[in-house]
């Protein structure tokens, strides 16, 4: 293992986002902000509880999760990207290093990211609502395995790109809307019975489920459900990768 090879990509990409604060962090935060000052601080007041839990501290899990897939696509599409546009990927696939390495470097710095935002998020929360993390080490560890999957899932999005606005479409058409959908301001089980079955075959159900059980211990979905469904959809972006890399795609040609 080439720790010099990780490194240097590592830093590289975690030094660019130090050039975008405003964009990479400031950004995220304060729109998330908005959301907890308008559905948990003014509407969350005249709701009442869902399963037990203050409506501003029931949509925190969710707030988290819809910021995190959002970035941890945009930091790793983009990352790939721009080596691909400017040809310097030639470069790395040159250096004697093996694509296990350039995907640590560049998933690691974008999880890492993802990670540091989560965190700041939840931070920014406590100053609108009060919330307890009854499970802090599986909250912890469902923060560290979204980031890691979908940051995956943005660097094969940003291989598959051969444009920037492709590197939009999926987070913007796909996967917020997912999330929206996939219960971040609401139970699925508020939804009428058809419906319910319907939502189940949302992926982002699971994620934000198996989140909101590590804050409260109330779930939509078994725990193990949602966890082995994260591990699946991390497999699936593993594979994806080891065949981009095994075949070149877009990659070399």
């Amino acid at each position: 293992m080439n720790i010099y090879a990780i490194k240097a990509i590592y830093f590289f990409e975690m030094a660019r986002t130090g050039r975008t604060l405003m964009q990479s962090i400031a950004s995220p935060v304060l729109s998330t902000s908005l959301y907890f000052v308008v559905f948990g601080a003014a509407i969350g007041t005249r709701m009442g509880e869902i399963d037990g839990v203050n409506y501003g501290a029931f949509i925190i899990p969710g707030l988290i999760i819809l910021s995190l897939l959002s970035e941890s696509i945009s930091n790793a599409s983009f990352g790939i990207y721009m080596p691909k546009f400017t040809g310097t990927i030639y470069e790395v696939l040159s250096a004697p290093i093996s694509f296990v390495e350039i995907i640590t470097g560049y998933v690691g710095a974008a999880a890492s990211k993802s990670v540091i935002l989560g965190v700041l998020i939840l931070a920014t929360a406590r100053l609108f609502v009060d919330y307890e993390i009854e499970h802090p080490f599986w909250m912890l560890g469902f923060l560290v395995l979204i980031s890691v999957t979908f940051s995956l899932f943005g660097f094969i999005i940003g291989v598959w790109a051969d444009g920037f606005e492709k590197l939009q479409i999926v987070p913007m058409m796909i996967i917020t809307p997912l999330t929206f959908l996939g219960g971040s301001f609401y139970s699925i089980n508020m939804l009428p019975p058809l419906w319910q079955k319907v939502t189940l075959f949302n992926p982002v159900v699971y994620l934000i489920s198996g989140f909101r059980w590590s804050f409260y211990g109330v779930a939509d979905v078994n725990v193990i459900i949602s966890l082995g469904m994260t591990m699946v959809f991390l497999a699936f972006c593993l594979t994806a990768v080891w065949w981009i890399f095994r075949t070149g795609y877009r990659l070399k040609n």
